[in-house]
């Protein structure tokens, strides 16, 4: 998805990429049949072609259009193949993270009533957002999140974007990766009935780490185009049903209040009823909960959705793609994903209430460490995060190509060495940066505003037309309040993680 046009398309294309349609009239159907005239190419990502051409433009012939635009193409990438199915598989693994794993602790820190508004409010402003990227796309003829910003701001603007992707993927990356180097050694341990293991090499992290990368993430990350990986994300999809199957199962195996392993060294308890159990204090689900904690569950679920440096790069593949038919490829993939977290935050607090911690599966090994359901469940989840690396990869190496070389062709080398040296760097910080994550907190409380709500916004009321869409119009307004509850998020999560350092008891440092 890297791919650019042929060189002598390069050569041939200013002219009609400069043109660029004001808005006026661009009716989806249009971009059906714009987007039919384009000879098939290689990469929806290079309007930037003309980057030199278009910057000598001034600033209020941006939007001019002739009547010779109406001839143009409206987009300057290739036709889709993608179909609608695997766009939803591939949208929906690029949002589904491993913070699944967290959700029930955060519905124990609002309450589930609470916990159910935020969710809500946060699918429906990343719907939002997402729509916000369409609009903009389809006035500029670009479905590349780093020429929007290029668009609206010239150079810092596609910078700007560029980096945000790099660094908020990268970190994602890497929090997959720790997940794999943490808990992948436990699983083998736990399946061979290990209790001290000696040092044996198939149990370093470390080594697993790398053998799962170069083995089963590589070869997925040098395919050609993203919508290939629709068949592995559809996989990755069903292992996560499989958690939230299971999830919902424990709960009704699994007596209240629950007896700790490490106290009464048997499995037997998990076949231990509690009659009483259920009046125990502890054992009520609270509504509505307000503590130290609840503040920290807030851009927990904000940045539940991050999804949008991905959501261009599928829109480019999708087939016969119009603005309206991507925006539901995404409502289908928010809503599914939404359905997921709630469940498995529902199921996970009701087996555990107050007693479940951060990550879920943590809670289920305190009950029996060598419970085969749950070892099943950490194996689906290792192949769920280990299959959606691939798909956050393919934005990062669009966006280093976009920044660095921005006016190249498809090159098989240069694609393989990016992602190559992507993963060479990914592994390396997570084998020898043990405490990386805090860092990458800092990073995904500054770059996950940025992409979900301040660049959609700002890009939007920067690109249409004020003759379209005046500074006053209901929908810049709204894009600009929208910007605003970005840059509250981004205040609010440094602020969180600040006070988490300073305490002494920061959760960054504590792995995953």
């Amino acid at each position: 998805m890297s791919e650019d046009k042929p060189a002598e398309t390069v050569e041939s294309t200013p002219a009609e990429a400069n043109a660029i349609p004001n808005g006026k009239g661009h009716e989806p159907g249009e971009e059906i049949t714009a987007s039919a005239k384009t000879p098939p190419a290689e990469d929806g990502g290079n309007p930037h072609r003309t980057e030199n051409a278009e910057a000598n433009l001034p600033e209020s012939q941006e939007f001019l259009s002739g009547a010779e635009d109406k001839k143009t193409t409206r987009f300057t990438d290739f036709e889709g193949k993608t179909s609608f199915g695997m766009s939803v598989f591939n949208l929906g693994n690029a949002i589904m993270g491993s913070g699944i794993l967290g959700l029930a602790y955060a519905m124990a820190n609002t309450g589930v009533v609470l916990f159910l508004v935020l969710l809500t409010v946060v699918a429906g402003l990343s719907s939002y957002s997402i729509h916000l990227l369409l609009k903009c796309s389809g006035i500029v003829g670009i479905r590349a999140y780093e020429q929007l910003g290029y668009r609206a701001f010239g150079t810092p603007g596609k910078m700007a974007a560029g980096i945000a992707i790099t660094l908020q993927n990268i970190g994602a990356m890497s929090s997959y990766l720790y997940i794999v180097k943490y808990e992948f050694p436990l699983v083998i341990q736990a399946f061979l009935r290990v209790d001290k293991p000696a040092g044996e090499w198939y149990m370093n992290g470390n080594y697993l780490v790398i053998i799962v990368s170069v083995a089963v993430i590589l070869p997925l990350a040098l395919m050609k185009q993203l919508g290939y990986l629709g068949y592995t994300s559809g996989f990755s999809l069903s292992c996560m049903v499989f958690f939230l199957i299971s999830v919902i199962y424990k709960k009704f195996n699994t007596p209240c209040p629950f007896v700790d392993f490490a106290h009464n060294n048997t499995a037997s308890v998990m076949n231990v009823t509690d009659p009483g159990g259920e009046n125990n204090p502890a054992c009520i689900p609270k509504m509505a909960n307000l503590n130290s904690q609840t503040a920290y569950t807030i851009p927990i679920l904000a940045f539940a959705f991050v999804c949008h440096p991905e959501v261009l790069p599928i829109y480019t593949e999708l087939r016969n793609a119009t603005k309206k038919k991507m925006q539901h490829v995404a409502n289908i993939s928010i809503a599914v994903m939404y359905g997921m977290y709630f469940l498995a935050a529902l199921f996970g607090y009701l087996t555990f209430y107050g007693e479940v911690e951060a990550e879920l599966l943590h809670t289920y090994s305190r009950i029996d460490p060598y419970d085969t359901l749950i070892l099943c469940v950490r194996v689906a989840v290792l192949t769920a995060v280990t299959l959606t690396v691939p798909i956050v990869l393919f934005p990062v190496r669009r966006a280093i190509q976009q920044m660095m070389f921005p006016n190249k062709t498809f090159y098989w080398p240069r694609h393989i060495a990016i992602a190559f040296v992507l993963l060479t760097f990914i592994n390396l910080l997570v084998i020898f940066a043990p405490n990386i994550l805090g860092i990458f907190g800092v990073i995904g409380a500054t770059s996950a505003p940025c992409l979900i709500f301040i660049f959609p916004a700002v890009f939007y009321i920067r690109i249409v037309p004020k003759e379209e869409e005046p500074l006053r119009s209901t929908s810049k307004i709204l894009a600009a309040c929208f910007a605003g509850i970005g840059f509250l998020f981004m205040i609010m999560s440094l602020s969180f993680i600040i006070i988490d350092w300073t305490s002494g008891t920061s959760k960054a440092s504590s792995g995953h």
